[in-house]
């Protein structure tokens, strides 16, 4: 479902992500851990191309691109790949001058995918599967941290995404609103939703993935199942990093 060969990306002379590699199967979790500034985040916004990356390929859902430095993609093109995947950042930038129900049905109707019925039929429906029916005519102020990140998930979800990318979506929530967010997402590997996920929640890493990606220094380290690479680490440099975070 997912693939990079030799990413990179630059940021003038600075080469934050140097050559990644990685494969995701349909219906896989992927749970992408790591120091800050590693370029995690760098890598899911190449996948969504917020960013372009200076080299390498990326497939998504059987559409690949190829990079070089002086690649241009039209926006059309963009906007056709961007179509494959939705994004969770870790603040919510919901529209604070529409209702929660506006906020999901929003991306389809203004987009042309459906009318504004089909539009609202569908954020009726996502935001009972989040748990927020009875905030459907709330504004964002009107609701807490957790249920906006709730919010923004049914918003993703409205394009009917093949992949869903998630990047550190509990990390501005206070420590008793993450697990509700948690909850939701297990909720989509459940249902079989193609994830990555940057988190630092090693329990949703233990628990939930069905991949972990360890990187440092703009390359992966370590990759595999969580009981290898979570209980088991090869590299010093994996053990240093978990003792750090799980401690």
């Amino acid at each position: 479902m997912i693939s990079t060969h030799q990413l990179r990306k630059s940021f003038g002379e600075r080469e934050v992500l140097q050559g990644i590699d990685i494969e995701i199967q349909q219906g896989q979790v992927a749970v992408l851990i790591g120091p800050s500034g590693c370029g995690k985040s760098t890598l899911l916004r190449c996948l969504n191309l917020l960013e372009q990356p200076s080299a390498g390929e990326i497939e998504i859902a059987g559409n690949r691109l190829a990079f070089t430095p002086t690649t241009k993609l039209p926006e059309r093109r963009k906007a056709e790949f961007r179509s494959k995947t939705g994004m969770v950042f870790q603040n919510f930038n919901l529209f604070p001058h529409m209702t929660v129900l506006q906020n999901v049905a929003s991306g389809p109707y203004l987009n042309g995918l459906k009318s504004k019925a089909e539009a609202h039929e569908t954020a009726n429906r996502l935001l009972q599967r989040v748990g927020l029916t009875d905030k459907a005519d709330l504004y964002p102020s009107q609701i807490s941290g957790g249920q906006a990140q709730r919010v923004a998930i049914a918003r993703a979800l409205a394009l009917d995404p093949q992949v869903m990318l998630f990047d550190e979506p509990t990390s501005a929530l206070d420590p008793e609103l993450v697990g509700e967010v948690l909850e939701v997402m297990q909720g989509l590997a459940q249902d079989g939703t193609t994830m990555i996920v940057v988190t630092h929640e090693m329990g949703f890493a233990r628990n939930v993935a069905s991949k972990v990606i360890f990187m440092e220094g703009g390359v992966v380290v370590e990759t595999g199942v969580p009981n290898e690479v979570l209980r088991q680490p090869q590299t010093d440099r994996l053990r240093s990093f978990l003792s750090r975070v799980e401690h």
